[in-house]
């Protein structure tokens, strides 16, 4: 096997283009983003417990149950790695909430065994992390064909509408709905720093993007919104780059537009499974990743998944403070 910067460098015909900054009037607080350099992804929702990395929102919410959940013990783990912030899966491809909306009652609300269904994780996660000085993101998906996959889809019970990964209130109205609650989302938590949209360029709500882009900015003007492999300053505050799924689309060589490539600490998937040793990416390559990034006006966000004790445990904890040690001198 080549070397991980051998590897790159073989990457590079197709790779982007280098590109200039845009002049759009979000350049401050794009230069305020990419100070934070390295940033910890939570994927913690139904699929941590339901055992797939796409819910279908059909999962009996019973199975929410998170017995030792302590977000303050995702934000130590963070802070020991060299992190300046996380993003966690507020909702996900089940349409599952994970705070009370006024909007369904498809939420938290329903996590009988989770605080009695009376929590509120989204509350309990800002609260732990600006605590201790990390920023604060929240990932919430937009509509699709989930349960259909070829590979990841499970299907929807006879009888029963496909959701297309939003509860099922918002039939007839995604962006309408969707709307409505980033608004609580962005209303009722104080300043939030990145908002990490997935599959913005989906077939259902597509044409209604830049329009959502725009309540989005006129709600937080400062929140930093990341369309997930967007390729252009005109749908999102930076350019996106999944590097699992796509490995050979990184940011070029002297780069100048702001970026961040989002990854995950295990060799294969996002949600939470029980992993060994070797199914967790080695401390170094994932410190040359970090540091890649940022050579590339770049930061880099990790996935590190909660288990279903609701704690970072095991390898990955073990890795992340391998990371930390690693970066104490950059």
């Amino acid at each position: 096997m080549k070397p991980f910067l051998l590897l790159l460098c073989a990457l590079a015909p197709a790779l982007l283009s280098a590109q200039a900054p845009s002049a759009d009037g979000r350049d401050p607080y794009r230069q305020q983003f990419l100070k934070l350099k390295f940033g910890l992804f939570l994927h913690f929702n139904m699929g941590t417990f339901a055992g797939r990395e796409w819910a279908t929102g059909y999962e009996d919410p019973a199975i929410f149950n998170p017995a030792k959940l302590d977000c303050r013990q995702w934000a130590e783990a963070a802070r020991e790695a060299g992190m300046r912030y996380a993003v966690l899966t507020v909702k996900h491809t089940g349409g599952w909430c994970l705070w009370d909306s006024q909007h369904t009652t498809h939420d938290i609300t329903a996590f009988r065994n989770f605080r009695n269904g009376k929590g509120d994780l989204v509350r309990e996660f800002v609260d732990a992390f600006r605590a201790r000085g990390l920023k604060v993101g929240f990932y919430y998906c937009f509509p699709g064909d989930y349960a259909l996959h070829k590979t990841l889809g499970h299907g929807v019970p006879e009888g029963k509408p496909d959701l297309h990964g939003l509860p099922p209130e918002a039939a007839g109205d995604y962006a309408g709905f969707m709307k409505k609650q980033l608004a609580e989302l962005l209303k009722n938590y104080g300043p939030i720093d990145v908002l990490w949209i997935d599959q913005f360029r989906n077939k259902y709500t597509a044409a209604s993007w830049k329009e959502i882009l725009a309540y989005i900015h006129s709600l937080q003007p400062e929140t930093v919104v990341v369309a997930n492999n967007a390729e252009s300053l005109e749908v999102s505050d930076i350019l996106s780059f999944e590097f699992p799924w796509n490995p050979k689309r990184l940011p070029p060589d002297g780069n100048r537009v702001p970026s961040e490539i989002a990854d995950t600490i295990d060799r294969k998937g996002w949600f939470w499974h029980p992993a060994a040793p070797e199914d967790v990416k080695p401390a170094r390559e994932l410190v040359k990743m970090i540091r890649f990034a940022n050579r590339r006006s770049a930061n880099y966000l990790l996935n590190v998944p909660p288990d279903r004790e609701g704690l970072i445990s095991g390898p990955r904890l073990e890795r992340m403070r391998e990371i930390g040690k690693l970066l104490g001198g950059r």
